[in-house]
Order: structure tokens, then sequence, then C-alpha cells
């Protein structure tokens, strides 16, 4: 199904996973979706982050779910270092495997020189590409702190809006104050755009996690930082652990109470902390 078909019908649950580079983490990530399978996901998705081994990478991924027919599936593209051609042959044999559903990322610049030129400038040109090439459901990228690149929150919030606009929906970098995605929802709504944003979820388990988190994109509260501290000061890592998911846990059921119109969680490949998480929330 098309994910903004799955939304339309009630609150979705889905998971985010990488590609695997090695056969340890094939078999990581096939023993991630065995566990989650059972949790009856609305959709999953698959990232990507540029140059033509991962590309391969992101499309095996996507199809192999696609077509085993459990799940449904979609497939992340970035603009960053790709000509016009080529991610249209790209959409079009996502087409032809029965993938229809997309982000549209902008992306950050590949390590590799040769592959940073592009002749996409933003993702928005992206999701006009995807329109011209066939039936997709497309789904954006938004930043309840705005974009690294943003130079304030209300430029962010304008661009983010003409994304929605031609996009179907936007799915979150990760948070951990509900009140940021309400701010987020509102202030588009003001801008009158009021399609489906899903939050995006990643717990903090770790304090090692904290700074990795910041780097990510999303700095992790004073709040939470002291929380994670009194339990390790408790309990050493197990205790952390715990904390952190009752913490993503109440994060995510405030979401809910909010109206949030699903929950996408950042599975890192590992399914033991969103299966804690989810059977909090829902059993």
């Amino acid at each position: 199904m098309r994910v903004d078909e799955l939304l339309a019908e009630g609150l979705t649950r889905s998971f985010e996973f990488f590609p695997p580079k090695s056969d340890e983490e094939s078999a990581v990530l096939e023993q991630s979706l065995l566990d989650l399978d059972s949790l009856e996901p609305s959709f999953v998705s698959v990232t990507y982050r540029g140059g033509r081994e991962s590309r391969q990478r992101t499309f095996d991924l996507v199809t192999e779910i696609q077509q085993a027919g459990h799940v449904t599936a979609m497939a992340h593209l970035i603009c960053v270092g790709h000509r016009r051609d080529e991610m249209r042959d790209l959409l079009k044999n996502y087409l032809d495997a029965g993938v229809n559903n997309v982000m549209a990322l902008g992306g950050d610049l590949p390590e590799e020189p040769a592959l940073a030129s592009s002749e996409f400038t933003y993702a928005l040109e992206l999701i006009e590409l995807v329109r011209e090439v066939g039936e997709f459901c497309v789904g954006v990228g938004a930043h309840p702190q705005g974009h690294p690149r943003s130079k304030d929150l209300a430029s962010d919030r304008k661009h983010l809006a003409r994304k929605l606009e031609a996009a179907d929906f936007a799915v979150t970098q990760f948070f951990f104050e509900p009140d940021e995605w309400v701010r987020l929802v509102s202030e588009l709504a003001d801008l009158g755009v009021e399609k489906p944003v899903l939050p995006g979820i990643m717990p903090v388990t770790t304090l090692s996690g904290v700074k990795r988190m910041a780097t990510m994109g999303a700095s992790v509260p004073a709040s939470l930082v002291e929380r994670l501290e009194v339990a390790n000061a408790r309990g050493g890592a197990p205790a952390v652990r715990a904390e952190g998911i009752l913490a993503a846990t109440e994060l995510c059921a405030r979401l809910l109470e909010s109206g949030a119109p699903g929950l996408h969680f950042y599975t890192l490949n590992r399914s033991t902390a969103t299966r804690e998480i989810y059977h909090a929330l829902f059993t």
C-alpha cells in the first residue's frame, strides 16, 4: 500500500533500517526483521547515504522486503551527487519492482569528491522529478529543531512547508521533547500545511550515545541527561538502558496523546529496544 493510504486508515507504526555491509550485519538485520514482523508494522523504510554501492544495497533490501509481501517498504532517495537521468532510471526500476513509496531527501555531501557534484540542489527538485516519473507516494524529512543548514527556524519552516505541499507526508529527525513536535505541526498549520508529520523516535540507551545524538542532528535535553546519569549512579549500564527506554516510552505516549498520526522508530537495525517500547505502549 501507499504510506499516505496507511496514514489515512489510522495510527501507523513504522521502523527504519540501513542496508548491511557485511555478513554479520546481514545476520543481525535478518533477525531484527523477524522479531519486528510480529509487531505488524505499517511500513518499513531503508536509508541510503549515496554512491553506487550504497544505492544498490538499498535497492536490493527494499525490493526484497517489498516482494516478500509481509510489509510495505519505502526507499530513501537523496539528491546530492545524482544526475537527473540517473535518478529517473532508479525510480523506474523501483516501479518495476513494485515499490511506490519513497523518501525524497537532500542528503549529506558524499565522502568521495567525485560524487559531490549534483544536478539537484534541493529535495524539492527531487520531489518534482519523482512526480514526473510515476505514481509514487512521497515522504520528506523534517527537523523539529530546524535543519542544520537553515539560517533560522522561520525560514526552515517555510522551506518545509513548500516541500510538504509537493509531497504526501513527513518524517521527523529524532527528538526528545513532545512539545517540539507539537510546535512543528502548529507552525506548519499556520503556513497552511496540514499533511501528516510522523515523529521519529530513537531512545538514548547509553551515556556515550548522548554526544553521538548531538552530532546526528538533535541535542539531548539536560533533563534527560540528568535522568541517565542518576540511573548510571544507581545501577550502571543496565539501569541507563532501562531509563532511556522508559523516557522514550513516555515521549511516545505523550505524542500519541497530542495527536501524532503514528510513530516511526529508528532501529539502528536492532529490535530489542523498539520491541520493549512497543509492548509498553500497545500491549
